[in-house]
């Protein structure tokens, strides 16, 4: 499960910056000084980086056996600007915390 989650973090945090530079950037830009120059390129980017983003989630959430509203939070935080980062950082200690439970509890029940 380690590799899924490195998976997660690195695409929520690309999906995090783009989507940044989308909002900060690029809307001032076309709305306020009619050049959609940054919109036009970093849009499709951000889409197509924002599938890689839910596939990452699906996966990791499978592998953590995650409850489906868990999962589904965690999936829209990528359409947030900023949130992306706050789910990264709670993924990451909801998966080591479920690391950590897994390796103290004993492989098979003791007999009693």
């Amino acid at each position: 499960m380690g590799a899924a989650l490195t998976r997660y973090r690195v695409i929520a945090w690309i999906v995090g910056v783009v989507l940044i530079l989308l909002v900060v950037i690029g809307m001032p830009l076309k709305y306020g000084f009619d050049n959609p120059v940054v919109v036009e390129t970093v849009g499709p980017a951000h889409g197509f980086l924002y599938m890689v983003y839910l596939v990452a989630a699906f996966d990791l959430s499978r592998r953590a056996d995650w409850p489906l509203k868990r999962m589904l939070a965690v999936m829209l935080a990528g359409t947030v600007p900023f949130v992306s980062f706050y789910a990264e950082r709670r993924v990451s200690s909801w998966v080591t915390a479920g690391r950590a439970g897994a390796a103290t509890e004993p492989a098979v029940p003791a007999a009693r």
